[in-house]
């Protein structure tokens, strides 16, 4: 299961969702998700992809849609396999 379509999932069991729900509908404007539904979002998106989300991360950008989180969610797994290949080549030159 990809990224989207774990990120659908979550949003059909903890929200009310249409099934048919456009990858780049606004969880906002739509009513899908509220101020503590985006707090749910960030919980799940820790939880299940390993992440740790800052709170300057915390911006419609990154969490309004499921294209939208999808490529947040992405790019903090890539920054964390690069810090972590980062502190292993600086473990390794001792």
């Amino acid at each position: 299961m990809d990224i989207q379509e774990k990120i659908r999932k979550f949003l059909c069991e903890y929200f009310i969702v249409e099934q048919n729900l456009d990858n780049d509908a606004s969880f906002l404007e739509s009513g899908i998700v509220d101020s503590t539904g985006v707090l749910e979002l960030v919980l799940f998106a820790e939880e299940t992809f390993g992440i740790q989300v800052d709170d300057h991360d915390v911006i419609p950008d990154n969490f309004d849609s499921v294209n939208q989180l999808a490529a947040y969610i992405a790019r903090k797994q890539r920054e964390a396999t690069s810090e972590s290949v980062s502190i292993q080549e600086h473990a390794i030159s001792c």
